[in-house]
């Protein structure tokens, strides 16, 4: 039984209710257009959404926290409403009179107030009647198509909470600052190399520049934002930049270097290309490199390295996915990440992922980021990543970014210097790995 929502139609609903799920319980092109088919799957269950369908394309319906049944009585609902897509766009209509806010009737599917109904009667019709309950256009509401090509509704499931975190963390201040001398005082294996350089790469918007804003700021000892960042369709760095963190305002620079790239695009010919991706894993690109989405980098382009040394390569890869985005992720994109993980696989460079946004994800994170290992959907989210990107669960770590806070939070700041100790982690692995070989070829010479 397929949705006939979209994705994103789910995704945006589940914002508005800060929830995180919709569960479909009723199908009417399957179940039947008729009361009793509804009641059969729906009642006693709440809170729930129910949409209608025309054939001019419009997406309507009603949201409500009470379950449904047949007593042919008004319930009281407060947080009741009625809405309307418009493209992606959700228009609410909230109730006027919360006692009349919905109806059991028996002979009907979901009855809101005496306004409107879907599959009234028992049929494959809508009764619209805008009026003192909840008040709409009915003109943008279905475009005055009371014919119904579907209508389903789905239960709303919350977060789950675990009985105990998966993940045990110190939420402490003096966890904070034995985190902050641990990363202060980290010296990497190799003597050639004193920063190791983090490649940070995904998709447009996910949190790349945030999370070195974000790491940035929390040796600041404030929120500030070097790195452009923000919201956009399209990528707000357009250079390759190689950004070195300050132990506070004067401080000496911290053992690591974040590179931002390009966000990648699920078109061709945008966003970073894959061909320039060798480059950078490499250590050919200079800093303040301009990417060219058409045109990949060569050999002739300004500060080019034609022959970087160990200490100008990648040593680990960071992807930076948003969680708020994970099930709506388009097939293009997630082939291009398939694509970029096989090329650096290839290169035997540790890749791990970052998994930004929890707070919008999952409405227990917003309440409290310690919340974060009690998440069931956070867990379940962690578990599809690691599935759609082929990395296993050890490999994600999921961080709040800053972004419209002011000043720092202990808890975000925790997440956040623990990604960076998990990273030098994996750059010890990398090391580890290349003195091996290296210990290989001089036996075997």
């Amino acid at each position: 039984m397929n949705p006939k929502l979209t994705q994103s139609q789910q995704r945006t609903i589940c914002t508005q209710l800060r929830r995180f799920k919709l569960q479909l319980l009723y199908k009417a092109s399957i179940h039947g257009f008729t009361g009793a088919a509804f009641h059969q799957r729906c009642d006693n269950c709440s809170p729930t959404v129910s949409v209608g369908y025309n054939n001019s394309g419009f997406v309507f319906g009603g949201y409500t926290k009470q379950p449904f049944s047949q007593s042919g009585q008004y319930v009281d609902d407060d947080q009741a409403f009625l809405f309307t897509f418009n493209a992606e766009k959700l228009i609410k209509y909230p109730v006027n009179n919360s006692a009349y806010a919905v109806k059991m009737i028996a002979n009907s599917g979901p009855y809101f107030g005496e306004n409107l109904v879907l599959v009234n009667g028992s049929q494959a019709v809508t009764y619209s009647n805008p009026g003192n309950y909840y008040n709409f256009p009915a003109a943008q509401m279905h475009g005055n198509n009371l014919n119904l090509t579907d209508c389903e509704v789905y239960e709303v499931e919350g977060a789950t909470e675990l009985e105990r975190p998966w993940r045990t963390v110190i939420w402490e201040s003096g966890k904070r600052k034995e985190l902050i001398e641990s990363i202060k005082s980290y010296k990497p294996t190799v003597n050639s190399v004193t920063q190791p350089r983090i490649l940070l790469i995904g998709p447009v918007g996910a949190g790349k520049s945030s999370f070195f804003n974000s790491v940035n700021s929390v040796f600041r000892g404030h929120v500030t934002s070097q790195a452009i960042s923000g919201s956009s369709s399209t990528s707000l760095t357009t250079q390759f930049r190689s950004y070195s963190v300050k132990a506070g305002r004067e401080g000496k620079p911290l053992p690591i270097i974040l590179c931002d790239t390009m966000g990648l695009e699920e078109t061709k010919g945008a966003g970073l290309d894959i061909d320039d991706l060798s480059s950078i894993l490499e250590g050919h690109l200079p800093d303040r490199y301009q990417f060219n989405p058409s045109a990949p980098l060569h050999p002739e382009a300004h500060g080019y390295r034609t022959s970087p040394g160990l200490k100008d390569k990648i040593h680990c890869v960071a992807y930076v996915i948003d969680a708020s985005k994970v099930s709506i992720m388009p097939t293009g994109m997630e082939e291009k990440l398939d694509a970029i993980r096989r090329k650096v696989n290839l290169m035997g460079i540790p890749q791990l992922v970052l998994l930004t946004k929890i707070d919008e994800a999952c409405p227990l994170v917003k309440e409290d980021v310690r919340n974060v290992y009690r998440s069931g959907y956070i867990k379940d989210l962690m578990q599809e990543v690691g599935s759609r990107l082929g990395v296993p669960l050890s490999c994600i770590i999921p961080v709040k970014n800053y972004s419209e806070e002011l000043e720092l939070d202990m808890n975000c700041d925790i997440l956040l210097l623990s990604a960076v100790i998990q990273m030098f982690r994996f750059v010890d692995n990398y090391f580890d790995e290349l003195s091996d070989r290296m210990s290989n070829m001089q036996t075997k010479d």
